[in-house]
């Protein structure tokens, strides 16, 4: 057999695949603790964790449990840390007040981690009412029982603020309220919070992945968020809407939830020069962990598996509840 280069038997690409040393050498998508961001779960009054079935080995977090867990990422090279707040039923309304309570349990909690990491750790807060609203909307609701988009974005400017001022590095909005980035800069700027970022959630789609993280932040909806949040049948609209949070003064765009977007995340990062992120959201770590509980996967290959993935599609930061045991091994 002749041998013709650039072509087989000449061209072998499994000469770069010989072995761990050489496929490390060649690697084109190289994971790396400073990737990846935690989201982490407070809840108000309770004295220890308290564990989330659909979601094993995540918690919601005690004021203390939650310090510890910032060190730990701190400590593992974790980037950042993103606060959800869960308030004690009673105190879900309507309008969400413990939203922008300065003293409701998603500030002290920023405050809290502020104290412990200081500027170590990125903080990032959740900017939406969901959590605290006792209908589970991201928004106010009208007199039909429709989210008010724009009644619902005086509530974002105003918890814009209050994250600020707790100590939020970044804010970022994920209600998918048209407006909200312009809105929020607005409202950071004239607060004197000039230097606080906004993480634009960009694309995020009416996921069926999203049930696991209904649990994790006690959840009261009631219907679905199909009018605000985009259809998963839709990519031009996700461009549409990143053109629009640019405009608006977003610092950095997220797609979410990650996998089932993959191909959104590549068209993102390739027409943006902002960062790019990408959420691992609540029923992708389910499903793995489901599977590996089973014996059906490999556990920890398929971890990295997924998060190379959603790398190699463009993200330069990854949300996920694997953040800071992966940094370890990293």
């Amino acid at each position: 057999m002749s041998t013709t280069y650039g072509t087989f038997p000449g061209s072998r690409p499994r000469r770069l695949r010989t072995t761990p040393a050489m496929r490390r050498m060649v690697a084109e998508t190289r994971l790396h603790p400073a990737d990846l961001i935690l989201p982490a779960f407070v809840r108000e009054g309770i004295s220890t964790p308290a564990p989330i079935s659909a979601m094993p080995g995540v918690v919601q977090h005690t004021r203390d449990t939650l310090r510890k867990a910032a060190v730990e990422a701190l400590e593992a090279g974790v980037s950042g840390i993103m606060l959800f707040g869960v308030p004690e039923e009673a105190k879900k309304d309507a309008a969400g007040t413990a939203g922008t309570d300065p003293d409701g349990i998603l500030q002290v909690a920023i405050r809290d981690v502020k104290a412990e990491v200081g500027d170590e750790l990125v903080i990032m807060s959740d900017l939406c009412l969901d959590e605290f609203t006792d209908h589970g909307h991201c928004g106010v609701l009208d007199a039909s029982g429709r989210v008010d988009n724009d009644a619902t974005l005086e509530r974002y400017a105003e918890m814009a603020q209050v994250q600020a001022d707790a100590g939020a590095h970044v804010v970022g909005p994920s209600g998918m309220m048209d407006g909200q980035v312009g809105v929020i800069r607005d409202a950071l700027d004239q607060t004197g919070h000039e230097d606080v970022s906004v993480l634009a959630y960009t694309a995020k789609y009416a996921s069926a992945f999203y049930g696991p993280f209904r649990e994790a932040v006690g959840s009261s909806l009631q219907g679905d968020r199909k009018t605000y949040q985009q259809d998963p049948a839709n990519s031009r609209e996700s461009m549409r809407e990143l053109a629009l949070d640019l405009a608006e003064g977003a610092d950095m765009v997220m797609v979410k939830p990650a996998m089932p977007c993959l191909d959104i995340l590549a068209q993102v990062a390739g027409a943006v020069d902002v960062p790019v992120a990408a959420y691992q959201i609540s029923g992708e770590y389910a499903m793995v962990e489901a599977a590996a509980a089973n014996g059906w996967i490999d556990r920890d290959r398929a971890i990295m598996e997924t998060l190379t993935g959603i790398k190699r599609a463009g993200a330069q930061m990854i949300l996920t509840y694997w953040a800071t045991e992966v940094a370890r091994q990293l």
